[in-house]
């Protein structure tokens, strides 16, 4: 998900691989995989309900996909990922849906300003998140 605040900030979350504590943390988007029988659209729904606290109506998208491979906590993942758009205003983060795994590896969240996704030197997921950011500005 793109979930952007009434400031055109852009929801992330910081956080680590619990299996390498060496390892620099990292910024991402919220989302998560499909369960059996959703479609991307209910589990972008779902997973913002699940780790924000939010209850979207509905979402803009898909807007862009992408497929990637890594390494997560010793295991090789190859993950297809469709994002979604959707806008919020005054919202409080609430983790109380966090699964184990979430709250093992999330950090904290922060709302970011396109300037501030442009001029970091952290590492965002996906890398080109900024210019993801850019469009979706522009098409409003």
């Amino acid at each position: 998900m793109i979930l952007f605040d009434e400031r055109d900030c852009v929801l992330l979350f910081r956080g680590i691989d619990s299996t390498r504590p060496d390892a620099a943390p990292w910024w991402f988007t919220p989302g998560g995989g499909l369960e059996p029988g959703e479609t991307p659209r209910d589990a972008a729904l779902r997973e913002v309900l699940e780790e924000t606290g939010i209850r979207l109506p509905s979402v803009i998208g898909p807007v862009f996909d992408r497929e990637t491979d890594f390494t997560f906590e010793g295991e090789p993942l190859h993950q297809y990922e469709q994002f979604f758009v959707a806008h919020v205003h005054g919202i409080e983060i609430n983790s109380d849906g966090w699964t184990d795994l979430e709250k093992r590896i999330m950090l904290e969240s922060r709302w970011w300003s396109l300037d501030e996704l442009e001029s970091t030197s952290e590492t965002i997921y996906p890398h080109n998140l900024a210019n993801l950011v850019r469009v979706q500005l522009r098409v409003e």
